[in-house]
């Protein structure tokens, strides 16, 4: 929620110890990132405003923190909240007393389903949060021209929002090889932006082509998988954000290169993650946590989560526990652990009081999932020839390998392999456009029998199944037009088990722990079915995304990303 600024006045006399402060937070040891001292000292806080460090300060309410160590809040620099299954309220519930007080998001998700509305969504709803939701207008609606969305967004539907108090700047450019060939859509979007925040997307690109990227004016930059591709991009000028989501996980990767001469320059996001692995892990605390265990010194972490990503950012008015920054401080036991024991938000604690009293918006785009239904034999492969173009799942990565395997066609089909884990991967256009189908080849779930069907399919979230069996992969994609989309698991004719995501097919009305149970329940029923993948569900999800290399599909067809082209 938008905490209003207190008077002028107020916060010289209480920063001052003229008068008592709003809240003090007594008795802690602050940690401070400017020389990586802990300080015993009391933290005065007037309104949404720290006023008061290093000294003792009475208040009119006062917490008493000993014992504890205080750290600015931290900030998640790019994410996807729609990603989390749960509404941006229930988002804010799940990983507020975490200590992430500032979360940057890209609604592009919902954006590809339901255009500006869903954006405008975002950005309504992030005026009445305890966390601080900040939002990127989203630039690639689709991401490329191989696909079909619910809606597309130019420059010209974009810039009435630029100036939006609660909009960051331009978000992840992913097309980038648009970027270079001078598209003209991509063209007018980076020319809107020239001189405000541009934030990108370009996964191995290197060398004089990342150069001729940066020079469009992009910032900041979360694909890097290698320490070497994040140096240069280092380097080069850009922000790099370390990663670690439910699929995408760089934090190990990119751990070498945390260092107090680097921190000034890299930040922490998720990206993508769901409230099981919240739940099971963490968010940005178990970054810093598993960051420090890696080796990583914890003054490079804590800057890496607070200041440096409001640096990069341009959010002068936090990252540090320090008089007239914005009060985002977490309570945590130690260092080491960073488990939070209390959250300020812009100066509101937030707990359960804080929670329930945030105003409501209603959500947008609900009976999104428009598919007409399919039948069984609408998921054959056909062609004449062996060789066979199949998607190659790297665990832990939305890169994926293209591989070339021989299936030979047998009465005009090319059938799933389970022996050799080839199995049938299909998405179907759900916005009610073009009626789209396509089919292809995956390895890498180890499903042996059943069927498994999202709406949850980067960008464009169309339905993507994948399956051994037609018959299940029909009932799973017509069941999921019935529940609004979601993920559902199938087997012998029989829905195992579903999450209905009726928000865009995307996001649940359910508290967060409803969800982070259903999804409990899928992971088992998809295990049952012998998938082996720790995320099967976003895991699919990313394997129809044309823009990370090297193979994908979309409802276009099979995708050669590296060729940027649908393979005929």
């Amino acid at each position: 929620m938008i905490t209003p600024n207190a008077p002028l006045g107020a916060r010289i006399a209480q920063g001052r110890g003229a008068e008592p402060a709003d809240l003090v937070l007594k008795g802690g040891r602050m940690f401070d990132l400017i020389t990586g001292e802990l300080v015993e000292t009391d933290v005065a806080i007037c309104g949404d405003t720290i006023v008061g460090t290093f000294g003792r300060y009475d208040g009119r309410r006062e917490i008493d923190v000993s014992g504890k160590v205080l750290v600015s809040g931290f900030i998640d620099t790019h994410l996807h909240i729609e990603s989390s299954l749960v509404t941006p309220y229930e988002f804010d519930r799940c990983v507020c007393p975490r200590g992430v007080t500032t979360a940057i998001c890209d609604p592009h998700e919902i954006a590809n389903v339901a255009g500006l509305d869903g954006i405008r969504y975002f950005l309504d709803a992030s005026c009445h949060t305890v966390m601080d939701i900040r939002v990127q207008l989203s630039s690639c609606v689709p991401s490329t021209h191989m696909e079909t969305a619910g809606a597309r967004l130019e420059a010209a539907d974009l810039i009435p929002l630029m100036d939006h108090p609660r909009v960051i700047g331009l978000a992840e450019f992913m097309n980038f090889p648009g970027v270079l060939m001078q598209d003209a859509g991509a063209m007018a979007k980076l020319q809107a932006w020239q001189g405000r925040h541009i934030d990108g997307h370009a996964p191995l690109l290197r060398g004089a082509d990342l150069n001729g990227y940066i020079t469009a004016g992009i910032r900041t930059e979360h694909e890097a998988t290698t320490a070497e591709e994040a140096l240069e991009k280092l380097r080069k000028g850009m922000r790099v954000l370390i990663r670690e989501g439910s699929v995408s996980k760089d934090m190990h990767a990119l751990a070498p290169i945390l260092t107090e001469r680097h921190a000034p320059f890299l930040c922490l996001c998720t990206d993508d993650r769901n409230p099981l692995d919240i739940a099971e892990h963490g968010h940005l605390d178990y970054m810093i946590r598993s960051l420090i265990a890696l080796g990583c010194p914890p003054l490079a972490v804590y800057r890496a989560a607070s200041l440096s990503a409001a640096e990069a950012f341009g959010l002068k008015d936090r990252g540090l526990i320090a008089p007239g920054k914005r009060a985002d401080i977490v309570v945590i036991d130690a260092l080491e652990s960073c488990h939070a024991a209390m959250v300020v938000a812009g100066g509101v604690v937030a707990d359960d009081t804080a929670f329930a009293a945030r105003s409501m918006v209603e959500p947008v785009a609900r009976h999104s999932v428009k598919a007409p239904p399919v039948e069984p034999h609408h998921f054959r492969c056909g062609g004449n020839r062996a060789e066979t173009p199949v998607i190659g799942i790297l665990p832990g990565k939305i890169i994926t390998e293209y591989l070339t395997e021989n299936i030979p066609p047998a009465d005009g089909d090319k059938k799933p392999d389970t022996l050799r884990d080839l199995i049938r991967i299909a998405v179907i256009e759900r916005h009610g456009r073009n009626g789209n189908r396509a089919t292809g080849f995956v390895r890498g779930f180890g499903l042996k029998r059943g069927a498994i069907g999202s709406t949850v399919c980067h960008d464009h979230h169309n339905i993507a199944v994948v399956g051994a069996d037609y018959a299940d992969m029909a009932l799973a994609a017509n069941r999921l037009g019935q529940i609004e989309g979601g993920f559902v698991v199938v087997e012998g004719g029989k829905v195992l088990a579903e999450l209905a995501l009726p928000v865009a097919g995307l996001m649940s009305l359910k508290p967060f722990e409803a969800v982070r149970d259903d999804l409990t329940a899928l992971r088992a029923a998809a295990r049952s079915l012998g998938v082996t993948l720790e995320e099967p569900f976003l895991q699919l999800a990313f394997l129809a995304l044309p823009v990370i290399p090297h193979l994908k599909i979309t409802d276009h067809g099979m995708v050669d990303v590296d060729r940027f082209e649908v393979i005929p």
